[in-house]
C-alpha cells in the first residue's frame, strides 16, 4: 500500500519535470500530435487544406486586382454587353467539384477512422457538470470528480485554467474508449494533441476514442459554450506506462470507488461555492 501511495504522490508532483501538451505563447498551428488521429488531421490540415485554401485566396486576390484594372471605367468607357460565357460557367461548375473531391477522400478516411471504434482496452466515462468534469471508470467501479485549480493553489509547471485537482490517468499505447455525456446542458470533451472533441448531450451517450503515443500530461477544455463558467472546466489526462496505471487502479479503487459499502459517492460540488 505504501508503494502505491508513493507512485501517485509521484504522479502528482511531476508537471513540471515530465512532457506536458498545452498551449504556448505566440504559437501558430495545431499543437503536437501525439495519437495517429491527430496525426492524420495534421495531415489534412498542413498538406490538403492550407494549400487548396491559400491557392484560392491568391486566385480570387488575383482576380480582382485583373478585373479592377482591366476593366475599370478609364479603359472601358463602353461596357461589354456580354452576359453568358458557356465554357467559363462550365470552368466554374467543375473545378469547385473537382477541389471537394480532393478535400472529401482523405476526409472521409478520417472520420471513418474516427467514428470506428477498435477493440478498447480502458473504458473511461466523462460527465460533464455545470462547471466541471466527472469521470468513471466503470471496468473497475472508480469514479471521481476534476475541478479546476484556482489561480492561488497552482504549484509550479502547471499551467493556469487548464490544470485539474484530480487527473485521468490512462496506459500508454493502449486504446482508450471515451464514453461522453451530460448531466445538465451541452459541453465537449476535447483534447488537441489527442485530435479528440466529442460534444456531452444530457440524455445521450456519445462515443471517441485515443490511443496515446507518448507518456506526458495533455489538457483539453470544454469546447461548448455552457454558461457562466465554461472557461473554468479543463481536463487534464496524465498518460503513463502501463505498470503505472495498473499500481494507480489498485489505489484508485479504493480511494475513489464509486459505491463503497452500497453507498452513493459525496460529490464535491462545495468546492464550486
Amino acid at each position: 500500500m505504501d508503494k502505491v501511495l508513493k507512485i501517485l504522490v509521484i504522479l502528482s508532483l511531476l508537471p513540471s519535470n515530465s512532457y506536458s501538451s498545452e498551449p504556448k505563447d505566440w504559437q501558430l498551428g495545431l499543437q503536437e500530435s501525439v495519437t495517429s488521429i491527430m496525426d492524420d488531421v495534421v495531415f489534412m490540415h498542413n498538406y490538403i487544406l492550407m494549400p487548396i485554401i491559400t491557392a484560392i485566396s491568391v486566385f480570387v486576390l488575383f482576380l480582382l486586382f485583373y478585373v479592377c484594372i482591366k476593366f475599370r471605367e478609364s479603359k472601358n468607357p463602353n461596357p461589354s454587353k456580354t452576359t453568358h460565357n458557356t465554357f467559363i460557367e462550365i470552368v466554374w461548375t467543375l473545378i469547385p467539384c473537382l477541389i471537394l473531391i480532393v478535400i472529401a477522400v482523405p476526409s472521409f478516411k478520417l472520420l471513418y477512422k474516427q467514428d470506428i471504434i477498435p477493440k478498447a482496452d480502458v473504458t473511461v466515462k466523462a460527465i460533464g457538470y455545470q462547471w466541471y468534469w466527472g469521470y468513471e471508470y466503470p471496468d473497475q467501479n472508480i469514479y471521481f470528480e476534476s475541478l479546476m485549480i484556482e489561480d492561488k493553489d497552482l504549484k509550479p509547471g502547471q499551467p493556469r485554467l487548464l490544470a485539474t485537482d484530480t487527473e485521468v490517468v490512462v496506459p500508454i499505447n493502449k486504446i482508450v474508449k471515451v464514453l461522453i455525456t451530460s448531466n445538465d446542458v451541452l459541453h465537449a470533451w476535447a483534447i488537441p494533441a489527442f485530435g479528440v472533441k466529442r460534444d456531452a448531450v444530457p440524455g445521450r451517450i456519445n462515443e471517441t476514442w485515443f490511443k496515446a503515443e507518448k507518456e506526458g500530461v495533455y489538457y483539453g477544455q470544454c469546447s461548448e459554450l455552457c454558461g457562466i463558467k465554461h472557461a473554468f472546466m479543463p481536463i487534464t489526462v496524465r498518460v503513463v506506462s502501463e505498470e503505472k496505471y495498473l499500481e494507480w487502479i489498485e489505489l484508485a479503487k479504493k480511494k475513489y470507488a464509486k459505491y463503497p459499502d452500497k453507498n452513493l459517492i459525496t460529490f464535491k460540488k462545495d468546492k464550486l461555492n
